[in-house]
């Protein structure tokens, strides 16, 4: 009775541990994360990256529609291929990242989720803040969920990746970002695509 009571007891701690959200890592290490920006303005088309990523995010593979995390970008980190626009950039009139040294995404909830194999799309709610300034936006989101593949980028490493794919839009002038000024050359609309693997070793 006794050695049954401990078999039923195992088997749940090690389903539990299944079932339990993974917490993904996303500083690479191979810096291969990244975010484009782009803004397309009458005047000039300028595209941009950025690659000061981390941040970590739980997600749960048993039970898709729940996500939380935060992810983070240095705003040091944008780049744009003209050095003076880059200069720019970087200045206290537009993102100030000497003030402002990092932009974040905050996850607030997961809507209209559909999971079909290890991928899931949904409709992500979060808090962007920018340049000190929050907004709560919402943005289409592909969630990938590659188990044992961890060992595919990394030999020496196991465990799982979450790749999260996203494209939106955002409005400088909603982050107070030199707004109204210079819009033939920079657009207010800005639009953004990531596309970035976090890692759970195990």
């Amino acid at each position: 009775m006794k050695k049954s009571a401990l078999i039923i007891t195992l088997a749940c701690l090690q389903f539990g541990a299944f079932a339990a959200p993974q917490e993904f890592d996303f500083k690479d290490p191979k810096g291969v994360n990244n975010v484009v920006f782009k803004t397309d303005a009458p005047l000039e088309s300028i595209n941009g990256t950025a690659s000061g990523i981390s941040g970590t995010v739980s997600f749960d593979p048993e039970k898709q529609d729940t996500l939380n995390g935060k992810i983070i970008v240095e705003s040091a980190s944008l780049h744009v291929p003209n050095p003076t626009m880059k200069g720019h950039l970087h200045s206290d009139k537009w993102l100030d990242v000497a003030k402002y040294p990092q932009i974040t995404f905050e996850t607030i909830s997961l809507e209209n989720v559909k999971t079909a194999g290890n991928v899931t799309t949904a409709d992500v709610t979060g808090t962007l803040t920018i340049k000190g300034v929050s907004k709560k936006i919402a943005a289409p989101v592909k969630l990938t969920y590659l188990k044992d593949k961890l060992k595919d980028r990394f030999p020496n490493l196991k465990g799982d990746l979450l790749v999260i794919r996203s494209t939106f839009t955002v409005k400088r002038s909603d982050f107070g970002i030199n707004k109204g000024n210079l819009e033939d050359k920079v657009s207010d609309d800005i639009e953004l695509n990531l596309s970035l693997a976090g890692q759970a070793p195990r």
